[in-house]
């Protein structure tokens, strides 16, 4: 036995009597990170950071479906730049959670979701709930660690935090094991024989068992910094920026098209629309970026992106990638000067090989290179022709809209009337949050964000269900914004039983559902291209009757009320100010942008 003594650790590292645990650790790392909020699905795996987190202030909100306390922690990282937390239990409470950390992943927002785990003992022996949770977010994650030691804790929360925001941001993922996150006391009740056996191998299985407790809780409470540490952000060389400003120096007819890394810290959005603003040249905003420039801006082009892309002789894609939303690069003439800037350089040079070639690539932070930029070009002024001539081809485009908003349909309500009216009763105040297919793809032409920072949309992935934990998470950092949710009906089935959570935590939201009864988006196509609407259809269900069930509000729009829209959307507003959470169902025709028409 003495040789088993000498492989013992220094016991006296570790405190059996104290009654902190691993939770505590994890709650003080969030706290010094500013964290407000914990999104969260409860579990037995993770119950001591939840009620860790609540006793420092920090908010735990419970949903009903672990993806929706991913989506809702993505909004808050996008809204505030800030790391927007998850936390979940074990096994099926991480699987639950995949599609929303691929959302995160392609939408390069920085997640952190903790999960829960087995016992490190019982890993890999058949306990409850234990996968191998490591291989299955390695894929979709920049960083991920399974932390062995509570003393590891505090390091490991903090290289996740910072790698999470550094370089292109993105979720990471820190498992905690059971055994890491309570008590000594309860997991050496768990873990080691009260009585002591008598016979060697039993005594030698004890002094095991007893050492990998020690190891769990050596050194566990020593202070260690909690703070975050120094970010890895990309930046544009100073001889990539003079290349650049030389080059739109030169320029006739430069655009600008603006994707959502322009938006990400460190350079405040106020500051990078001043800068658009001062550079003069026309552009075009996607994703996170909508809404920067307010609305009805005189250098916001909003129609005919390709058209004029093409047209250009300088393009400036700042954090646009040449993926499907540009055709994979075709759209770009050949004869064009591509200057393109992202923290990504895959993302960068995507397609570059075979459909565009870039004049000057720079990886690194859009928004600081926009600001240098800008500096380089000293108020250098473009004549202002190019500008008229994409917003006329603007203006005839919005022309066919307002001729499909007063086209007649056979039953139910002109989405495109609707739509229209949303427009004009939206607030200045207002955030969208968007989630469908063709009822959204409408609002995207009609509906303008009113400010940055305002409108959410699933991005590249295209996600459905996001709405929920969208709406969730940017009440809960904008408190004083009127979150208004654009539905597709497919889209709000993700949803609706969240409105169970918006009620108990008294979150006033308001949801329109645009209700077409089918998966129009998909039927438009199958239909004509394979003969069957196999699997494209539901029913015009009365979906704010399901929300009432659940204590919210509802509301409904359809033909016999067709001329008090903008009456029952007013009235839905009011009852979102007095703390309500309500759902309007808007029973609308089907309308295809391509060809003009609209139908039931």
């Amino acid at each position: 036995m003495w040789l088993l003594a000498a492989y013992q650790l220094d016991t006296s590292l570790v405190d059996k009597t104290s009654i902190r645990h691993g939770g505590e650790s994890v709650a003080a790392v969030l706290k010094a990170h500013g964290v407000r909020f914990v999104f969260t699905l409860v579990g037995g795996h993770i119950s001591p950071l939840l009620v860790a987190c609540e006793k420092l202030g920090i908010r735990v909100v419970d949903t009903r479906h672990e993806v929706t306390a991913v989506f809702a922690a993505d909004a808050v990282a996008r809204l505030t730049g800030t790391v927007g937390v998850a936390a979940v239990t074990a096994g099926p409470g991480l699987t639950n959670t995949v599609t929303a950390v691929k959302n995160a992943q392609v939408a390069q927002s920085p997640v952190l979701l903790l999960g829960g785990a087995a016992s490190t003992l019982l890993q890999k022996r058949g306990a409850l709930q234990a996968i191998d949770q490591m291989s299955l977010l390695k894929p979709l994650c920049k960083f991920c660690a399974s932390v062995r030691r509570v003393r590891d804790i505090v390091p490991t929360l903090r290289t996740a935090m910072a790698a999470a925001q550094s370089g292109t941001p993105g979720p990471v993922f820190v498992e905690l094991p059971l055994d890491v996150l309570y008590p000594y006391y309860m997991v050496e009740k768990e873990m080691v024989p009260a009585k002591l056996p008598k016979g060697l191998m039993g005594r030698v299985v004890v002094w095991y068992l007893q050492n990998c407790l020690a190891n769990l809780f050596v050194g566990a409470w020593e202070s260690r910094p909690e703070g975050p540490l120094p970010l890895d952000i990309p930046q544009a060389s100073p001889q990539q920026v003079q290349r650049c400003v030389e080059i739109l120096s030169r320029a006739k007819r430069p655009l600008l098209v603006l994707g959502s890394q322009a938006l990400l810290p460190p350079t405040p959005a106020n500051k990078l629309r001043a800068a658009v603003e001062t550079l003069g040249v026309p552009c075009f905003l996607g994703g996170m970026s909508r809404g920067l420039l307010g609305r009805n801006h005189p250098l916001h082009i909003r129609q005919n992106r390709s058209a004029a892309v093409k047209k250009a002789d300088v393009v400036v894609l700042a954090g646009a990638v040449c993926d499907f939303r540009l055709s994979y690069g075709r759209v770009l003439n050949r004869k064009s000067k591509i200057i393109i800037v992202n923290r990504n350089r895959d993302d960068m040079l995507l397609n570059s090989d075979i459909f565009w070639k870039p004049q000057e690539a720079v990886q690194g932070d859009v928004g600081s290179f926009m600001l240098k930029l800008v500096e380089g070009l000293q108020g250098q002024m473009w004549a202002s022709d190019w500008v008229e001539e994409l917003r006329k081809a603007d203006q005839q485009k919005e022309q066919t809209y307002r001729d499909k908003a007063v086209m007649p349909v056979s039953q139910h309500l002109n989405p495109v009337q609707v739509l229209q009216q949303v427009e004009e009763t939206l607030p200045d105040n207002a955030l969208l949050v968007v989630d469908g297919g063709d009822f959204v793809a409408t609002a995207a032409y009609l509906v303008q964000p009113r400010g940055p920072l305002r409108w959410l949309d699933p991005g590249a992935f295209g996600t459905l269900g996001v709405g929920a934990g969208f709406a969730l998470g940017a009440k809960l950092c904008q408190p004083d914004a009127e979150v208004w949710c654009l539905f597709g009906d497919g889209a709000f089935g993700y949803s609706l039983i969240e409105f169970d959570t918006f009620v108990r935590h008294k979150i006033p939201v308001m949801a329109l559902i645009g209700n077409d009864a089918g998966w129009t988006q998909i039927s438009r196509e199958q239909v004509p291209r394979l003969g069957s609407d196999v699997a494209c259809s539901l029913a015009y269900t009365d979906y704010h009757k399901a929300a009432m069930g659940l204590g919210a509000q509802g509301l409904m729009l359809s033909r016999d009320n067709e001329d008090q829209v903008v009456k029952v959307l007013r009235e839905g507003q009011q009852l979102c100010r007095e703390g309500h959470a309500v759902v309007v169902n808007i029973l609308i025709g089907r309308t295809d942008f391509r060809d003009g028409s609209i139908s039931v």
